[in-house]
């Protein structure tokens, strides 16, 4: 299944992405951060090790001292019978054999015995009997490789046969095409992604310099920042967590193992899996996370350290969002059935909060408009809140409107960035909503089921020339981007936005293609009386 999608904008990719170089240096900050891993992993081995020998030992001095003697001539039996069988190999004078095959000067004459009469060279040029060059077919794999001004990138969090992994797609809007890059292995489940526009883990690199860096959260605690332009990654660019820690102090050891024992949380790491991440497009070096430890941390990405850890909720943390104006502003939704708007610069200042009917999903601000954001709930309700109307407690909170999006949870949800009042909503029923949200409240546009299963992310492309495009993904591992400006009814909806375009128009819905595409014989029309919802490219428009 896919988890988690997230675009990236528009010439922010490298034109030509670099292959992963494993040079002393990078090996040496690599054995740095798995050190405190295999150090985590002898401590645990240790403590089995230490509790199975007090069992054994207890055991042993339960059972009966004849039991030992006993045993043991059936162990020298069985012993001789592995002799005999051995016997024809007559292993005991394999030394001296191999002794005797020594030449006249006293050079062995065994497997490698001719190894220094073998010629080398410098350069593979210089061999005669290498006739492939390395550099062939450098330009070929360059060209493959390349991503152009006018393509996307779009990023899949995916689990297959219990494999994470870390997709990076190319969109060719004009060509319709969908491909996967290349791919990062993860360490757990992942269950957040949030693009970032700024290098970390670099060194010697200006901090308002532009990159194209992701940060991965999974059901491991700790935060991981790949870079995108570099492919076949063996290792993170910079590890957010206890993992990241790579001071070896003994005071900062035991304080690392007296936490890990009690998982208690804490001002300076997760202890949990970490649920949700939003990065501040303003002041570009904060992170924002939220976790099951009940906390949201703030991350510095200059230090890759926690700058503060914040405590609003009594119950996992799933969603957060920072204001788009206010950027001090960050908007948390929890499972406490609660949603926070807090700033960040006074912590101890009680934060205005607003309740809702059951745990919630996700919680977004309106790009168009800083005052209002909304919230999704488990129960398919859609919550609109004017962040200026604060309730005096959260059971007494007044939304502008609401609205019962879905039968089941609104597990994926997204406004558009571009074109106002057009808002998508995912539910585990598997069907994917448009709707048009006016002065009067929000009317369903187009319902579909894009054949994907359970919908796990709806996300809007972040650019104007690709406005209406929307990946979808879900529990079926498939990605699907949705061209909506070809549906008649969005068409229809948002007139004033989308160019009009004079005749019949083929719904395009674009994927990575696989065998079975091959197989089909290309019409991508339904059957002729085939009106079942999300059934070949046909869409089902209610207005």
């Amino acid at each position: 299944m896919i988890t988690a999608t997230a675009w990236v904008p528009r010439g922010f990719a490298a034109p030509f992405p670099t292959k992963y170089t494993f040079d002393e240096d990078e090996f040496q900050r690599i054995a740095e951060l798995a050190k405190l891993q295999l150090d985590d992993a002898n401590e645990d081995l240790e403590e089995v090790q230490k509790q199975s020998e007090e069992q054994n030992g207890k055991h042993n001095d339960d059972n009966d001292s004849g039991s030992d003697a006993e045993e043991a001539p059936k162990t020298l039996k069985s012993t001789g019978e592995e002799d005999d069988d051995l016997k024809e190999y007559d292993m005991e004078h394999y030394d001296e054999d191999v002794a005797m095959e020594q030449d006249k000067d006293g050079e062995s004459m065994g497997m490698f015995g001719n190894v220094k009469s073998l010629a080398y060279h410098e350069s593979n040029k210089d061999d005669p009997y290498i006739t492939m060059q390395e550099n062939e077919d450098d330009d070929e794999d360059r060209e493959e490789l390349q991503i152009l001004a006018t393509d996307n990138m779009l990023l899949a969090a995916k689990i297959e046969d219990e494999v994470a992994h870390l997709e990076i797609y190319v969109y060719e809007d004009e060509a319709d095409n969908l491909y996967v890059h290349h791919d990062l292995m993860l360490p757990a489940i992942p269950l957040c992604v949030e693009w970032i526009d700024m290098p970390v883990g670099k060194a010697g690199v200006e901090k308002d310099a532009r990159a194209n860096f992701v940060a991965v959260g999974t059901f491991d605690p700790d935060i991981e920042i790949w870079d995108l332009d570099t492919v076949d990654c063996m290792y993170p660019n910079a590890i957010l967590g206890q993992g990241g820690n790579a001071e070896g102090s003994e005071d900062a050891k035991k304080k690392k193992k007296k936490r890990k024992k009690s998982k208690k949380a804490n001002d300076d790491y997760h202890v949990d899996a970490v649920l949700g991440l939003a990065a501040n497009r303003q002041h570009r070096n904060l992170l924002a996370s939220s976790s099951a430890d009940k906390t949201v941390k703030l991350w510095d990405l200059n230090t890759t350290k926690c700058a503060k850890s914040y405590t609003h909720h009594t119950d996992k943390v799933c969603s957060l969002a920072w204001n788009p104006t206010q950027s001090t502003v960050l908007l948390t939704g929890s499972y406490d059935r609660t949603v926070v708007a807090a700033d960040m610069r006074a912590p101890d200042a009680k934060a205005p909060t607003w309740g809702v009917e059951s745990d919630v999903e996700t919680v977004r601000w309106d790009p168009h408009d800083s005052n209002y954001f909304y919230i999704s709930t488990e129960n398919g309700v859609i919550h609109f809140h004017d962040v200026r109307n604060t309730p005096s407690k959260p059971a007494a909170s007044k939304p502008v409107w609401t609205l019962q999006a879905h039968d089941e949870s609104v597990s994926a949800f997204d406004i558009n960035p571009v074109i106002p009042g057009f808002m998508v909503t995912g539910s585990t029923d598997k069907q994917v909503k448009l709707w048009n949200i006016q002065p009067s409240g929000p009317s369903m546009v187009v319902s579909r089921n894009l054949e994907v299963g359970k919908i796990f992310s709806t996300v809007f492309a972040p650019d104007e020339e690709v406005a209406f495009r929307l990946s979808v993904a879900g529990s079926k591992g498939i990605v699907q981007v949705w061209d909506t400006s070809t549906n008649p009814s969005v068409r229809r909806a948002f007139a004033d936005r989308v160019t009009p375009v004079e005749g019949e128009i083929k719904e395009r819905l674009v994927r990575v293609r696989d065998e079975s595409d091959d197989d089909e014989s290309g019409d991508d029309e339904p059957e002729e009386g085939n009106e079942k919802s999300g059934e070949g490219w046909e869409s089902m428009d209610e207005d």
